[in-house]
């Protein structure tokens, strides 16, 4: 078993499990006032994205840069999509992530040849994965990841501001080796609160859904989006 990989009884995780709170993602940051922000409003993890194509790509070089502005107990999380085996060293040795986040074609094994803890994103909803059988599945495979994302099928792998059907989601948490869910897709500071409500995961990871313009997000959008979260939890206690 590699390092940090789950037990196969270890339980799923939910916000409301023990009486946990729903973690904070956000995504995609690549200024450093929104960095600011993301941490006052009270953020748990902080994402880079290091796909070229993306319109909130960041270099190794300077997401170093911005990362030197996250205080301890803010996690840094590394995204990939389809990433060379180089680039993926080139961002642990330079920006020290504490997770990294497989957004690709990416196998299980390919994950787990970094040797380090992982995020698993599943793109649901599209011909790949259309139903909770599918969703199933395929996530059966992947339970040597720290967590598994589920996110809106999109040509441009996340960010695309859209959602999708949270009822794919009804069986896949329920089984026995489930990972901790992270909801993504099309979440914002209006829905993200029926969003936990509906689905009860153990975080929520937001890009798009608290920006101004791609890669440039909102200090006021944030603190929303923050304040609802916090609300939903009020409300599942």
């Amino acid at each position: 078993m590699s390092p940090g990989s789950p037990s196969a009884t270890q339980p799923a995780l939910s916000a409301t499990a023990g009486g946990q709170r729903t973690r904070i993602k956000i995504c995609g940051l690549t200024r450093e006032a929104d960095i600011d922000t993301a941490v006052q409003a009270g953020a748990d993890a902080l994402g880079f994205v290091f796909f070229a194509a993306s319109q909130r790509y960041v270099s190794p070089d300077r997401a170093a840069q911005l990362r030197r502005r996250i205080p301890a107990f803010v996690d840094v999380v590394a995204l990939f999509v389809n990433a060379d085996t180089a680039l993926v060293r080139e961002v642990q040795d330079k920006v020290a992530p504490e997770l990294l986040q497989f957004h690709g074609d990416e196998t299980p094994e390919a994950c787990q040849r970094h040797n380090q803890r992982f995020l698993r994103a599943f793109r649901i909803g599209g011909p790949a994965l259309p139903d909770a059988a599918a969703v199933v599945a395929t996530c059966q495979h992947w339970e040597a990841a720290s967590a598994w994302l589920f996110d809106s099928d999109s040509r441009g792998y996340g960010g695309s501001g859209h959602g999708f059907d949270h009822s794919l989601l009804d069986t896949v948490i329920t089984l026995p080796a489930a990972r901790p869910i992270i909801l993504a897709g099309g979440l914002n500071p209006g829905n993200v609160s029926q969003a936990i409500a509906r689905t009860r995961p153990w975080a929520v990871d937001v890009s798009s859904g608290v920006e101004s313009a791609p890669g440039e997000k909102s200090a006021a959008s944030i603190q929303a989006f923050c304040q609802a979260v916090r609300a939903a939890d009020s409300l599942t206690d």
